[in-house]
């Protein structure tokens, strides 16, 4: 085949493709779209959000009862599903069963593949989950001349002890585990009595971030490292912790992707940033997909560093449906390209560029509505999947089905991917659903606009739930619930 060398080769390359190639997931939240660019592409599920109604989504009929303790479970128990390997099988090319991509995938992941002939298009399990330690990100930041917020790397086995380490950064700190979901495992303290309520797991960690907290907005930015050099999408505003829809203090909740996100300086030093680390990561043997969070500090505007989420993440469904995406290629297909046998030799410099060009920017911005009472009950009802419109008044009402959140015209439109459904559990910390709207669903001082709030009042109005009686019954629905063991499907 003639090395690919354009742009339109990519395009050509992939909707040509014949090889079957999988996302396989909880759900097809992360890759929404991506099938309409890429011949051959199956999302491969838990849950089914369309009920249905999607030809590129399978997912399983028969459900057996199991107690997840991370996404690999779930994707561990998908590939060793029986109606999963025969669908695989059904499409597979001889020995050849495709190609497999996965938001998190453990050694034992690669394992099945390698036995379904799967191949799977990430560097190795063991090196991703390295580059995942929030430690080893900070490292690799300093190394790339891409600074962290002021902060120590250190072992903590008391209140004094985190004093004592963390001295120069002042009183008012924030604790960071290596591994784990940010809203489950950062945490603010500022006194003793605060770090009493998180003793046991700092010291349960063999080494802790500690940083010094500072008046910060999050922002986050997906890129990928290909052999050609780091491809870097936009700088997004980041949702964190708001209580309308995230019961976790620090947790994501959203994005926002607009050409005026942070002034034309810090936008421009994060994608430098961005594009050093990516370089970097290509140093430490890592390519493909990666996605880095800054803080951006609203009192000095230095950008920092946050972490590093070497995969594809939630919001990646912006990413990927942005102007700059459908008149180039979507960011994923660079990871596919890089982990395809096909020779590429692409300019990147010039795609950056173009990229980064404020009218290669439309307006998107994206809520993920979590459960947020501590109260555990039986949906009975929930909204379907599709295009949802609101009215002058506030009130939303379904107007129709699509899988993709273009289908969503206007500013009075949404696309609502439904997570939760009639039959789940619903508790605290529960995934209800994904809207995704185009516009600004936050004002410049980063608080939730009128329009964001009546869309998250509509959409919880839309699920109706019965109260569990007995609390072994409830502890057992959450403790079987998928995600209900702590842990983001998302």
């Amino acid at each position: 085949m003639t090395k690919i060398s354009s742009i339109a080769d990519v395009r050509r390359h992939f909707r040509n493709n014949k090889e079957p190639v999988y996302f396989i997931s909880a759900t097809n939240f992360n890759l929404l779209g991506i099938g309409d660019w890429v011949g051959g592409f199956r999302h491969i599920n838990y849950i089914d959000c369309f009920e249905g109604k999607q030809r590129n989504v399978f997912v399983p009929k028969e459900k057996f009862p199991r107690d997840f303790e991370g996404i690999e479970d779930i994707n561990n128990y998908l590939l060793e599903h029986k109606e999963v390997i025969n669908f695989i099988q059904s499409r597979a090319d001889g020995d050849n069963a495709g190609v497999a991509a996965f938001l998190m995938f453990d050694q034992h992941t690669e394992e099945i593949c390698k036995q379904l002939g799967l191949r799977v298009a990430f560097p190795p399990a063991e090196l991703r989950q390295r580059m995942d330690n929030k430690i080893e990100t900070v490292r690799i930041g300093n190394k790339a001349g891409v600074p962290s917020v002021p902060n120590v790397l250190a072992k903590v086995g008391s209140y004094q002890e985190l004093v004592e380490v963390s001295k120069e950064l002042g009183n008012d700190l924030v604790v960071q585990t290596a591994f784990g979901d940010s809203g489950h495992t950062t945490f603010f303290i500022a006194n003793e009595e605060d770090y009493y309520k998180h003793a046991e797991e700092i010291e349960a960690e063999p080494e802790v971030k500690i940083m010094k907290r500072i008046n910060c907005r999050g922002s986050a930015i997906e890129a990928c490292a290909t052999r050609c050099g780091t491809v870097v999408g936009p700088l997004m505003t980041e949702l964190v912790g708001f209580k309308t829809l995230t019961p976790y203090k620090g947790g994501w909740c959203g994005n926002e992707m607009f050409a005026g996100a942070f002034s034309q300086e810090v936008r421009d030093l994060a994608r430098e940033y961005t594009f050093k680390f990516g370089e970097a990561l290509r140093e430490e043997g890592y390519r493909g997909y990666f996605e880095l969070d800054f803080l951006i500090d609203m009192d000095t505007n230095d950008v920092y560093l946050g972490e590093l989420n070497p995969r594809v993440t939630g919001a990646s469904s912006l990413t990927n449906v942005a102007a700059f995406a459908h008149s180039d290629i979507p960011l994923f297909l660079f990871h596919l390209l890089e982990f395809s046998e096909v020779d590429f030799d692409l300019d990147i410099d010039d795609i950056n560029e173009r990229w980064a060009h404020p009218e290669s920017v439309d307006s998107w911005s994206q809520l993920v509505i979590k459960h947020t009472d501590e109260s555990v009950d039986l949906l009975t009802q929930a909204p379907i999947t599709g295009v949802w419109r609101m009215s002058d008044d506030g009130e939303i009402a379904y107007d129709h089905y699509s899988y993709h959140p273009h289908a969503a015209e206007n500013e009075q439109e949404a696309f609502f991917l439904r997570i939760s459904g009639a039959g789940d559990f619903r508790y605290e910390g529960a995934d209800l659903g994904i809207l995704i709207t185009r516009g600004r669903l936050m004002d410049d001082d980063f608080q939730l606009n009128e329009r964001a709030k009546a869309w998250i009042d509509g959409i919880r109005k839309q699920y109706t739930g019965q109260a569990l009686q007995d609390p072994v019954v409830e502890e057992v629905a959450v403790s079987h619930a998928i995600g209900g063991g702590n842990f983001k499907i998302l």
